[in-house]
């Protein structure tokens, strides 16, 4: 038998699509889920905690009672302020011990995942569950980007590794050239929608992801989904250029029908 999963759960697609994907293989799992941060609907019918997410000792113990062996960590967690988390004595010894407070989101779940294993745990990617996961290289659709679009996407990768390198964050726009928005804390959909208040006039802008130079691949790629499409059709954008093989796109399939239906281009690119 399958060694059993320990999924820690955050909001959107991507832990549903795991956790699909373990009951058709018939794979043991089991659920942790955060308050105030995963959906209900998520584990409702399925083997699952509920803790609060500063009880990281808590969460341990109850993974290794349930006889977990695999983490997974998938979904969107919003990251408190320090003093709303209360940590509890294991996340206490774990701050004392890295100084996380100091990382940014990269820098944290890199210290996580090794703590995490010291406990005896293996941790593993959701692209190690689901193998139609990462970009592929290559326009996806059927809409392809014109010269200017090129040039867009190929200044928004090069700017998206700078600001990656300083734990920033993961996107950017770029239109005819300019930069009009750079992710930091607030995340895609809200980065694109001070886009439509901002953008040119002409052709639209280019949302360009990539993971960061040291991304943790394990935890929190840069992901996109069909509400990604939907939003960038939304900004003005034009299309949507990803970095191949380190970018996660939930429901593939339905993000290039998607962007098909609105006239968008969705491609990987390798740096």
């Amino acid at each position: 038998m399958a060694e059993k999963i320990g999924l820690l759960a955050g909001r959107g697609d991507l832990p549903k699509r795991i956790i699909d994907k373990c009951v058709k293989e018939g794979r043991p799992f089991h659920i942790v889920a955060f308050k105030d941060q995963t959906d209900p609907a998520l584990v409702k019918g399925h083997p699952h905690d509920w803790v609060r997410l500063g009880a990281a000792g808590k969460t341990i113990s109850l993974l290794k009672d349930h006889k977990v062996t695999t983490l997974l960590m998938a979904g969107q967690i919003k990251r408190p302020s320090m003093l709303s988390i209360r940590p509890d004595a294991w996340g206490l010894k774990f701050l004392a011990k890295t100084g996380a407070g100091a990382f940014g989101d990269d820098g944290l779940l890199s210290r996580i995942v090794t703590a995490l294993e010291t406990e005896g745990f293996k941790v593993i990617g959701a692209h190690e569950i689901l193998d139609d996961l990462l970009a592929p290289k290559g326009i996806l659709g059927d809409v392809h980007p014109d010269l200017q679009a090129q040039k867009d996407i190929e200044k928004g990768i090069k700017l998206a590794h700078q600001i990656g390198a300083l734990d920033i964050g993961q996107g950017v726009v770029v239109q005819d050239g300019l930069v009009l928005a750079v992710e930091a804390i607030e995340g895609t959909d809200q980065m694109l929608a001070r886009c439509k208040d901002i953008a040119r006039e002409g052709l639209g802008g280019v949302l360009v992801k990539a993971k960061k130079p040291e991304q943790e691949k394990r935890a929190d790629l840069p992901t996109i989904g069909i509400k990604t499409v939907q939003n960038a059709k939304e900004a003005g954008l034009r299309g949507i250029a990803v970095e191949a093989n380190g970018t996660i796109i939930v429901d593939r399939d339905a993000v290039i029908a998607e962007a098909n239906k609105l006239g968008l281009f969705v491609v990987g690119i390798t740096p």
